[in-house]
């Protein structure tokens, strides 16, 4: 259950943090 909820914390947190560089990104070629 623990380790369960931790992988998912921390695949969560990594799929946000891809989305973040993904915006970041896009807002520098935009600019």
């Amino acid at each position: 259950m623990a380790d369960g909820a931790v992988g998912y914390g921390s695949g969560f947190a990594l799929l946000v943090v891809l989305f973040v560089l993904l915006i970041i990104v896009g807002c520098a070629c935009w600019g």
